[in-house]
């Protein structure tokens, strides 16, 4: 059945346009129900024995939610024991449709809509020993569909009705009138602006919109980054509760730039919620932002938020805050995450959540409430246990970390699999070459191998062989969606998620030795100055002679009695290698330094028994140059044939004010860095030395590495600026791991397009669907690194947790007004040293930001200044375990520690 209407409207113009819009009724959707014999449906999908024990209805019915109870409270299905048969149908059939009456709302048509598709609903169940209960939380919908006699109940009110789920009236978002009545009267906020007043603020320039990111450091700190036109952006420094205007971390929001005589520095001191607050903001708190203000020079433009564009809440990973108050429902849950406020919560199974990691959801933050309110979603486990603490992290950072579905699965190769003869006769036969891998120990995904010989004209010919992941996965089907959706693989310290099946990441598409594989090979022949005579490409098959740790192999170079070919093969690698990254250092590529640790973990209790800094050898740099050389190749490859569409990676150049810091470290020391190219960084890096202090040049190269920029892929055809700065490279791309990155895997697509190897497809050819997936892929790769960093962090914690108290030797990296942050080299560990206690007597601090340097009762810190601390796991907040590092020396009456036991005892024997 055809409905239409028909009107005109005037266009800008002046014209009139007839506009007609068509609605097709159809009468021929089923209900769905087992009970029905009336319609002609292929299953049914709500079951005809519908009992659920409530207090409200005790006979057999069904549930019709009204779009707001579907919004804001789609967890009701935990009430159906099978969430497959909860059914949830907007009707376009010609019993319910309705048209929008005359001086109605979109609002109120919905509604009356519902009423009819529930009045339907039971009088074609009718006489089966079914009932319908429409929800609804809108007070005038309940009234008149109880006028029309229509069973209808609120939400909160039926699921409190239900007597074998109680748990799940903690799963309810709170509705406006809950919020209401749990905050005080007193206004704390400003109203936040429509958006209609947002949209013309906008527009014209009184106000800003951008992303707000609050600060871990100082709760009552953050920033909102403004994008402008092309490369030009700006960072809003917002400071107070009042001016953070209940914005939550990733919101979009729009901010006033306040006038100038009212811009501040950013906040020097490390400043902690590290308790729940009355509805109130306190003097202390602003006294305590205000101390760590800087000086004028450091001033940056400053704002307060006015409305929020789009809100970024999600479940939230954390720990419930237990009331004093004795039988208490409502309570406060404490956040994983430092930059997301506490919220208060209703729930009426405290004391079992006590001491589990829950999620929470965020439901509303009213102006006169200090915290928002939310509700309870669910418990991940006992806090401190690895399963669940890993889960918190994987979750808190958006890593997609579930089993893969059958439907991903089911594109994988039937095993037993081998290499066909189609296989063969479109590939280059190389298995006789002596190729081998070189990798960390226990590597399992073996992405990439190497291989070099003497060519009978004196050069040598160099290929690197990368798994051929691409001829696996094709485009557009569930395991290449998944992958795109996953991104990369995640490496936490004992655990590997990855972005294949295992049968391919470790198995089909892993190089390992001793088996044949099909691999994406770059061949250079390269002369005795390292130059590249020619560079081919091509798909291949080989068939890897070793798979060897950086270890193995940098024995075998060094081990003048062995000879074989891949002894050989890797000394000639080994002595290109060496000739490409000086020459690439002569260009400017920065060789810099971030401190990475390894664990060596017990294999019964998986605990973490020993810490050290990773150690890398010449065959660490050796793989790096030629992973290197094929990127950079591959890169001007497919950019020459797709210009518009090639997936490529950039480095930008750091904004001059990212050096800061380091050059004040290098003024300290009287040297000078320059920084207005990566050859003269790269040259000033190379210089900086310290009679007497062989580390101050590593020190100096961790600082450098702070200051860069983060490097991201990007589509050519939607950017101008192709360069790498890090790497000194005009253009540069990912190509050498594509069983842990999904950016390799479009790459080999287009490289094998552009050899003739493979065919293409629309969406690998359209910039803008290139350009989201850089986009996506970016987050990926951020969200990785920083689970990758909480990894580690946990399993420090894990270490320390059984080592008491230790004493090391470390140097300052930072300088903060009311703290130092102290470098341990010897376990790449980072951690605070405070110097305000709230149990004792604050020590004189004068802070010198020019410097920078902090001065604590007459002794100076300065940035690189060597110290001894304890070093302990501070477990006191067993949602924020830290490590806690004190003073040891230099020795400071009232502010130092005495070392720890075993080295007192030391110390003792020594005098």
């Amino acid at each position: 059945m055809l409905k239409s209407k028909t009107f005109v409207k005037k266009t800008r113009s002046g014209g009139i346009m007839k506009i007609v819009r068509e609605h097709y009724l159809r009468d021929d959707i089923w209900c769905g129900s087992e009970v029905c014999t009336e319609c002609k449906q292929e299953e049914s999908v709500l079951q005809k024995d519908a009992c659920i024990e409530s207090n409200l209805c005790s006979f057999p019915h069904y549930l019709l939610p009204d779009t707001n109870v579907v919004l804001s409270q789609v967890r009701y299905c935990g009430i159906m024991s099978n969430v497959n048969q909860c059914m949830v149908v907007l009707f376009c059939s010609r019993e319910t449709y309705i048209e929008r009456e005359q001086g109605e709302s979109a609002n109120d048509r919905n509604d009356r809509a519902i009423r009819i598709s529930t009045k339907w609903y039971s009088d074609h169940l009718n006489n089966k020993g079914l009932k319908v209960v429409l929800l609804t939380n809108d007070r005038g919908n309940k009234e008149k569909a109880e006028e029309a006699g229509l069973l209808t109940y609120r939400c909160e009110e039926y699921v409190k009705s239900l007597i074998a789920n109680p748990e799940l009236v903690d799963r309810l978002a709170l509705t406006n009138d809950d919020k209401n009545e749990i905050t005080s009267s007193k206004v704390l906020f400003s109203e936040h602006l429509p958006l209609s007043r947002i949209q013309s603020g906008i527009k014209s320039g009184t106000f800003q919109q951008g992303t707000f990111r609050a600060s871990r450091d100082n709760y009552l700190e953050a920033t909102v980054f403004v994008h402008g036109e092309g490369d030009d952006s700006t960072e809003v420094l917002i400071q107070g509760l009042q001016n953070l205007n209940r914005a939550v971390h990733q919101d979009l929001v729009a901010v006033e730039i306040l006038p100038l005589n009212q811009w501040v520095a950013p906040s020097s001191v490390v400043l902690q919620d590290e308790g729940p607050k009355e509805d109130d903001v306190t003097e202390e708190e602003e006294a305590e932002l205000k101390s760590g203000l800087s000086g004028v020079a450091s001033r940056k433009p400053t704002g307060r938020v006015v409305g929020i564009i789009k809100r970024n809440w999600r479940p939230f990973c954390g720990m419930l805050f237990l009331s004093q108050i004795k039988e208490a429902t409502r309570h406060l849950f404490t956040p994983a995450d430092r930059r997301i406020p506490r919220i208060r919560i209703e729930t009426r199974q405290a004391a079992t959540l006590a001491g589990q990691r829950i999620m929470v959801a965020i439901d509303g933050w009213p102006k006169h409430s200090r915290y928002p309110n939310g509700h309870f979603v669910r418990s991940l486990g006992s806090a401190g246990d690895k399963e669940t603490e890993t889960e918190v992290l994987l979750l808190e950072h958006d890593v997609p970390h579930q089993d893969f579905s059958q439907a991903v699965l089911s594109f994988l190769p039937k095993m037993p699999w081998n290499i066909t003869e189609e296989d063969m006769a479109v590939r280059e036969d190389l298995r006789n070459l002596t190729v081998c891998s070189v990798d960390p120990p226990g590597c399992t995904d073996i992405d990439d191998a190497l291989h070099c010989r003497d060519l009978p004209n004196g050069n040598q010919e160099v290929g690197v062989h990368i798994a051929d992941v691409s001829h696996f996965i094709r485009p557009g089907n569930a395991m290449d969606l998944e992958a795109a959706n996953r991104g990369t693989t995640v490496y936490l310290t004992g655990r590997r998620i990855d972005m294949v099946p295992e049968l391919l990441s470790s198995n089909l598409c892993s190089l390992r030795s001793s088996v044949e594989r099909l691999a994406f090979s770059c061949i250079w022949e390269i002369n005795d100055k390292a130059e590249i005579v020619q560079t081919r490409f091509t798909k291949s098959v080989i068939n890897s002679k070793a798979s060897l740790t950086y270890a193995e192999a940098q024995m075998r170079i060094d081990d003048a009695n062995m000879n074989d070919d891949t002894t050989k093969s890797l000394r000639g690698l080994n002595r290109l290698a060496k000739i490409l990254k000086k020459r690439r250092i002569e260009k400017g590529a920065l060789t810099l330094s971030s401190p990475e640790v390894r664990f060596h973990i017990d294999s019964e209790t998986h605990d973490p028994i020993d810490l050290q800094t990773k150690e890398l050898k010449e065959t660490n740099s050796m793989v790096e140059e030629f992973m290197l050389l094929a990127n950079i190749s591959v890169a001007q490859k497919i950019y020459d044939e797709f210009s518009e569409c090639a997936l490529l990676r950039k480095h930008p150049a750091p904004p001059p004010s990212n050096y800061d810091i380091l050059n004040k470290a290098a003024k300290s020391k009287d040297l000078v860095i320059h920084t207005d190219s990566a050859k003269a960084l790269a040259d000033s890096l190379d210089a900086a030395q310290v009679d007497g202090f062989p580390y101050f040049n590593t020190l100096l190269r961790i600082l450098a590495t702070r200051c860069m920029m983060q490097a991201v892929y990007f589509c050519s055809g939607m950017d101008s600026d192709f360069h790498h700065y890090g790497l000194a490279s005009p253009i540069y791309t990912h190509f050498t791991s594509p069983i842990r990155r999904y950016s390799d895997i479009i790459v080999h697509r287009l490289l094998a397009v552009a050899i003739g190897a493979d065919s293409t497809y629309p969406d690998l050819m359209d910039k803008h669907k290139q350009s989201a997936l850089c986009n996506n892929l970016n987050y990926r790769h951020k969200m990785a690194q920083y689970a990758q960093r909480a990894s580690v962090a946990f399993h420090t914690q894990l270490f320390f947790k059984s080592r008491g108290i230790l004493n090391e030797e470390g140097f300052i990296l930072f300088v903060r007004k009311n703290a130092i942050i102290v470098l341990i080299p010897k376990f790449g560990l980072e951690g605070t040293v405070f110097f305000q206690n709230k149990d004792k007597p604050s020590p004189k601090l004068i802070f010198n930001e020019e410097v920078p340097s902090l001065t604590v009762e007459g002794h100076s810190f300065n940035m690189f200044d060597k110290v001894k601390v304890t070093i302990s796991l501070d477990a006191s907040n067993v949602q924020h375990q830290k490590i806690r590092m004190s003073l040891v020396e230099p020795v400071i009456s009232g502010v130092s520690v005495a070392p720890s036991e075993p080295e007192a005892k030391r110390a003792k024997l020594d005098r």
